[in-house]
């Protein structure tokens, strides 16, 4: 392995074999010290006890809580987000002072915002719109604890209008435009940019300097590195070398258990 890039685990897709608080203690056994979750409650506004609960699950387990997505909506049921949704943009709202509050007592410094599937009843700018001004809230609030606003690119929801690295940039350029908000970069999935299609290293080449966060799972399958064809190491010392320290997050589907799917990364490097 040619990069010396740190690695976080997400929870959301890795040891899912336990229950959720379960997960932050299971990474630090595999030898982990750092863990990102999606959103990890029902709705948007949890119990405070929920909260609780989580924070200390991580706290008690050793481990820093890198990444936090806000509240997405039904993410088994096909929901992506509630950014651009103009109906349930309060959801949004409400939900940001909750996920930035977690990260503040754990030193979380990316929250993702995922964008949102095109929904009918509503044109693609009134969606765009309240999307510009969710994601100024959401960076503004995010600043307050020297965070970022991270907005990808995904796969497989074929309504979700951010599938390559440009189309969320540009996005983040709109914001920037209107709002004066720094702290809003690129989630770099390698997996997902793959899948849709994008020139990942010419992305990697160009655009090194505007991506806030990483992620990898090999295709096919969305499982670990080495299952699949994507040049992952090849990617990462690329990102590495153009300036890039941020983490990586390992948010795939393990191929066989979350434990024995490690195999790939020495235990010095985890």
């Amino acid at each position: 392995m040619s990069h010396q890039l740190k690695y976080t685990v997400n929870c959301s897709l890795l040891f899912t074999e336990l229950p959720l608080l379960e997960r932050p203690a299971a990474a630090r056994r595999a030898g982990f010290s750092a863990v990102e979750f999606w959103w990890p409650f029902v709705e948007a506004v949890p119990p405070e006890r929920q909260v609780d609960a989580f924070v200390n699950a991580v706290t008690d387990a050793g481990v820093q809580l890198t990444g936090l997505n806000f509240f997405a909506g039904d993410m088994p049921g096909g929901d992506r987000g509630l950014v651009s949704w103009p109906k349930r943009s309060s959801e949004f709202r409400d939900n940001i002072d909750v996920t930035v509050g977690i990260g503040e007592r754990l030193g979380t410094q990316g929250f993702n915002a995922l964008y949102g599937n095109r929904v009918d009843g509503s044109s693609e700018q009134e969606q765009d719109d309240v999307a510009v001004e969710n994601l100024a809230l959401a960076a503004k609030a995010a600043a307050r604890i020297g965070a970022t606003v991270l907005v990808e690119p995904v796969s497989g929801a074929e309504r979700y209008p951010l599938k390559v690295a440009a189309d969320a940039l540009s996005m983040i350029d709109r914001v920037q435009a209107a709002y004066d908000v720094p702290n809003i970069g690129l989630l770099a999935d390698l997996y997902h940019l793959a899948v849709n299609g994008d020139h990942v290293d010419r992305m990697i080449a160009e655009h090194t300097d505007r991506v806030a966060h990483v992620q990898i799972a090999d295709n096919p399958g969305r499982n670990e590195p080495g299952t699949g064809t994507l040049p992952l190491d090849h990617q990462l010392t690329a990102l590495e070398a153009n300036g890039y320290a941020g983490w990586v997050g390992l948010e795939y589907k393990p191929s066989t258990t979350s434990e024995g799917s490690f195999g790939w990364l020495p235990y010095e490097r985890r």
